[in-house]
């Protein structure tokens, strides 16, 4: 897993910033924080959501449309956010 941008995950990261904040800090306690977290980890939950193997009425809808290469972009952002 892996071979993410950051820079383009941070372009990509506009319809995320509303819940989860510009710095990957969730912007509620229901909304997690996503920087630092392991690109690995985000990468598959990002893919579960996608994928419906993981549901939630906000989060399912936002990931539909990521391409598995837009997920690595974004884990890669997410990941060098400290």
């Amino acid at each position: 897993m892996g071979g993410g941008d950051p820079a383009a995950g941070k372009a990509k990261s506009q319809n995320c910033v509303a819940c989860h904040g510009a710095d990957g800090r969730g912007t509620t306690p229901l909304f997690p924080n996503l920087n630092g977290q392991k690109p690995e980890y985000l990468m598959v939950q990002l893919k579960a959501f996608r994928d419906g193997k993981r549901t939630d009425p906000t989060m399912a809808p936002m990931a539909m449309a990521l391409s598995d290469q837009d997920i690595a972009d974004l884990a890669a952002y997410y990941s060098s956010l400290r």
